[in-house]
């Protein structure tokens, strides 16, 4: 197993303490799933990256959603399944804010499950709608 290298600073988006709302589709879009689906969605793009699928954040209350961060004005070129994923951006007059941990700390009720690095500062978009669709 390739161990990820680690960032020398912050991503400008990621909170130096605590946690922050970002808004979807400046720095990155986002691919909310929520409960299960997310869990199993995670164990297959973590194994099949090898543990550098870039930054998935972790919602540790009520809905346990998981938000995959993709690279800017990718998220909304997939057609996410209806009510099982969904898609953050800016576009349509909607505006849409995703929670972010810091690196280290107290960040509760969110976490990263998997981190932003050099390597991978985002989710492959293209890798995520692909094993969604296997999943279901």
């Amino acid at each position: 197993m390739n161990l990820p290298k680690p960032l020398d600073t912050a991503p400008s988006w990621v909170p130096a303490s605590g946690h922050a709302l970002r808004h979807a589709g400046v720095h990155f879009d986002a691919v909310r799933i929520a409960g299960m689906l997310a869990e199993e969605v995670t164990y297959r793009l973590m194994t099949y990256t090898d543990f550098q699928a870039g930054p998935i954040v972790r919602q540790l209350a009520g809905q346990r959603n998981m938000y995959f961060l993709v690279p800017p004005q990718t998220a909304a070129a997939y057609g996410w399944p209806g009510g099982r994923a969904r898609a953050l951006s800016r576009g349509a007059g909607c505006a849409a804010y995703v929670g972010v941990p810091a690196l280290d700390g107290l960040t509760w009720p969110l976490d990263w499950r998997s981190r932003p690095t050099r390597d991978m500062p985002f989710v492959d978009p293209e890798l995520l709608h692909h094993l969604l669709l296997e999943v279901l």
